[in-house]
């Protein structure tokens, strides 16, 4: 079979969340005789090395601001020669800023263009760009996302893929009980513990969190809390609001907030039930995580998580924004070991499902599939 040649443009050089790490997990799994990978950055960051690292074809064409009109239509330009020299037969934006820059170049190149949506449209400019742009297909990561993809002008064709999981990082048989985990991240040793792992932003829901735990306080005075995650760009003010909030609450030294961490799993593993509060999450890669280490989780029931978990099956779910409902989710599991343990064994199996090598593989077909 030829190979699949693939001009990627991807606008972040940091792995900031999912959807960032998304694309590593394609670049690293997709990789071998039947792809062969251009990855442009727009941004500088580590990502740009360690995709050097695998071998990959990486050229940093910075972009500048979307205001700065010449410098965006100069690495357009750059963009398109590249495609045309390294004979691309598709061009994939990685997220709607990916797309802006993407689409116009092969526009110019002649290239067929492809996108990847890994949120949820709101709509605002950028999504509207994006879309207006011409595309062979938009891939998106839910059914709810695409739903909300096919509200903004023009339709574009849709392939579903449901992202992936580095599920190998997160075998339980693979790290120490919780109770060894607690211990080596100097989390309080007695009590049951229940967190959350998430960039501090409002959609996230940790206010909600916070609020749902000083209930769950009133009926088990001994339940620990963890927020794992750093503030945001975008709302820098989010994380002094939320250390008020649990102050306010009476939460002081009953609630971690443990900052940005890189060893996710471990901290996943110490946690006795894991938390998913985010407003129409368009996917939720931390929640297969927390499946795949067998803790019962509990996420929002509009977006990509209702898509993943079956109610009081493997998973509850709980309407964002709803306190009340979120604190009686936890109690549920708290005061039935039993439906716990059910639900969590349920999740490692319904976890499997959703691996990075199955996803990677779905992305290059709709790859292929668009320029058949």
């Amino acid at each position: 079979m030829k190979p699949l040649r693939v001009l990627a443009v991807m606008p972040l050089g940091t792995a900031l969340g999912g959807s960032e790490q998304s694309f590593r997990q394609l670049l690293i799994h997709g990789r071998g005789s039947s792809v062969e990978w251009t990855v442009v950055f727009l941004r500088d960051g580590p990502l740009v090395e360690e995709m050097r690292s695998l071998g990959v074809s990486v050229h940093l064409i910075e972009a500048g601001r979307f205001r700065n009109v010449a410098t965006r239509l100069r690495a357009i330009s750059r963009i398109a020669r590249l495609a045309r020299a390294r004979g691309a037969d598709v061009m994939l934006g990685w997220l709607a800023a990916g797309q802006v820059m993407s689409g116009a170049a092969a526009l110019f190149a002649g290239v067929p263009a492809v996108w990847f949506q890994a949120g949820t449209p709101r709509p605002d400019a950028l999504d509207r760009l994006a879309t207006l742009l011409p595309a062979r297909c938009v891939i998106v990561v839910s059914r709810d996302a695409g739903t909300a993809q096919s509200r903004v002008w023009p339709q574009r064709r849709q392939s579903l893929v449901y992202a992936g999981a580095s599920l190998a990082a997160f075998d339980p048989a693979a790290l120490r009980a919780p109770a060894e985990m607690r211990a080596r991240l100097g989390l309080p040793a007695a009590g049951p513990l229940i967190g959350m792992v998430g960039r501090l932003q409002r959609w996230k829901g940790m206010h909600v969190f916070i609020a749902a735990m000083a209930r769950v306080r009133r009926s088990h005075p001994d339940a620990r809390a963890v927020i794992v995650g750093a503030p945001h760009e975008t709302e820098p003010r989010y994380a002094d609001e939320l250390r008020a909030q649990s102050t306010s609450l009476g939460l002081d030294g009953v609630l971690t907030f443990a900052g940005f961490q890189s060893n996710i799993p471990e901290w996943m593993q110490a946690m006795d039930v894991f938390v998913h509060a985010s407003d129409r999450e368009p996917f939720g890669i931390v929640v297969i995580e927390a499946m795949a280490l067998g803790k019962p989780v509990i996420a929002g029931s509009a977006g990509g998580p209702a898509e993943i978990i079956t109610d009081g099956v493997d998973g509850q779910l709980v309407a964002y924004g709803d306190d009340a409902a979120l604190a009686k989710a936890i109690l549920r599991y708290l005061d039935d070991h039993a439906f716990a343990a059910r639900a969590g064994a349920a999740a490692r199996i319904r976890a499997a499902v959703f691996d990075d090598r199955t996803y990677a593989a779905n992305v290059i077909a709709a790859l292929r599939e668009s320029v058949l």
